[in-house]
């Protein structure tokens, strides 16, 4: 008798001498949208938004991490005694690096979306590398620059070596099993409280842009997009780029109209938009090249000095790999993974050492918090990032002070989720 109802025919059974054929099927369990991954996430890390929106996306990226370089320069390389030529170059150096140790991070190192960036672990010692040339044994203050940036250069050499022989001799993973949430949460949130002991003050300098910015930037991305749903996935994805471009233009207006005549100096270099003269001083097109600045310079007193910003460098990107793989709704990096990341991060320091950087490279603690803000975890963003980095050199010498601002509302949004959001 035929069935006709809906049960199964029981599997026949196997011929006699021969054993069951196994099923060439692989089970690879239920594809989930990323919405039901993670309730907060819009584009998971294996997600990708249309090609229009991740360039605009991308830029968002480069901008955040432009903020962080331009405060970088502007605080080391005047007294080393570069000029405004100098610190256009260094940060011409520092987003081409931090493009290629993106690329090889997102490539062969943890796969998580991370920018990686400048490191504000290596500002002591180069302080300190600053202070024994400030004696006026040089003749000018170009040499004394072009010296201090060969003797940052060869100590970066050496201390790349910690990172690699933690990394790849897997020490490092072996110490980061006993991370748990209560020691992960700490150690990403004092990493992004440490910028604002040098982004925060900048604030008060130029109240009347750094207010109105921060103020903008909050409505319109957490209450504005609640009155007025049509717009509210514009302002969840670009409020950054859309009160960075208000906020400048209020600047240039300002700047024009002469708000600005009759302040004091100090007033002038962090307000006006026409004072740090780094677009009249960057080329249209320059490629960072090995011992740009001369030959490095070894000293050991400077090389043990910058042996533990390596480690704290590398504290502050493992805290950082682990919040950004919980924002992009992937999987904690095991052990190996971070060490593996830890080691190519040292080759990432000794790349930046040749190339003649400024400072070592680390995790953007505030690009993964833009992830949080944007709800956008895809790999390809922070990937398309990289032709800024590499290619718009006009670009990364915008006098965009406001920029610094950003990262404040930035940092504190990415700490109240990691600590009401346990890392699992």
């Amino acid at each position: 008798m035929v069935e006709t109802g809906h049960h199964q025919h029981p599997p026949a059974p196997a011929a006699a001498g021969y054993p069951p054929v196994p099923s060439m099927a692989v089970n690879r369990g239920p594809t989930w949208a990323p919405a039901e991954q993670l309730h907060h996430l819009q584009y998971c890390i294996h997600s990708n938004p249309a090609w229009h929106e991740t360039v605009v996306l991308a830029f968002q990226q480069y901008i955040v991490m432009l903020g962080t370089t331009v405060l970088l320069a502007n605080t080391l390389v005047p007294p080393m005694g570069g000029d405004a030529g100098d610190k256009a170059r260094v940060i011409q150096t520092i987003l081409f690096m931090s493009g290629i140790n993106t690329l090889l991070q997102t490539l062969i190192g943890t796969r998580l979306p991370t920018v990686m960036g400048v490191s504000f672990a290596y500002v002591l010692p180069v302080l300190s590398i600053i202070r024994d040339y400030n004696n006026g044994q040089f003749d000018s203050e170009k040499l004394r620059f072009r010296h201090t940036m060969r003797t940052v250069q060869g100590s970066l050499i050496i201390s790349s070596f910690v990172n690699i022989i933690i990394g790849y001799g897997q020490a490092w993973g072996n110490l980061i099993r006993i991370f748990t949430p209560i020691i992960v949460v700490p150690v990403v949130s004092v990493a992004s409280l440490g910028l604002f002991l040098r982004g925060f003050p900048l604030l008060a300098n130029c109240v009347e842009i750094g207010l109105p910015m921060l103020i903008l930037l909050i409505i319109s991305q957490q209450y504005v997009k609640h009155f007025i749903p049509r717009i509210s996935m514009i302002l969840e994805r670009y409020a950054l780029l859309v009160c960075l471009a208000l906020i400048w233009a209020f600047a240039a207006i300002l700047t024009v109209s002469g708000a600005y005549n009759n302040v004091p100096v100090a007033t002038k270099q962090s307000c006006r938009t026409d004072r740090a003269f780094l677009i009249s001083s960057a080329p249209w097109i320059r490629v960072p090249y090995p011992f740009q600045w001369g030959t490095p310079i070894f000293r050991a007193s400077h090389v043990f000095g910058m042996f533990g910003s390596a480690i704290v460098a590398s504290a502050e990107s493992t805290g950082v790999f682990f919040a950004a793989s919980r924002l992009a709704g992937a999987t904690a990096p095991p052990a190996h993974v971070v060490s593996r990341s830890v080691g190519l991060q040292g080759i990432g320091v000794l790349l930046q050492g040749i190339f003649g950087s400024i400072t070592g490279n680390t995790a953007s603690v505030e690009n993964v918090g833009l992830l949080g803000l944007t709800r956008i975890g895809s790999r390809r963003v922070v990937q398309e990032n990289l032709a800024p980095s590499l290619l718009l050199y006009r670009l990364q010498s915008l006098e965009a002070y406001t920029v610094y601002y950003l990262e404040l509302l930035l940092l504190l949004e990415y700490l109240l989720y990691s600590l009401l959001t346990p890392i699992r």
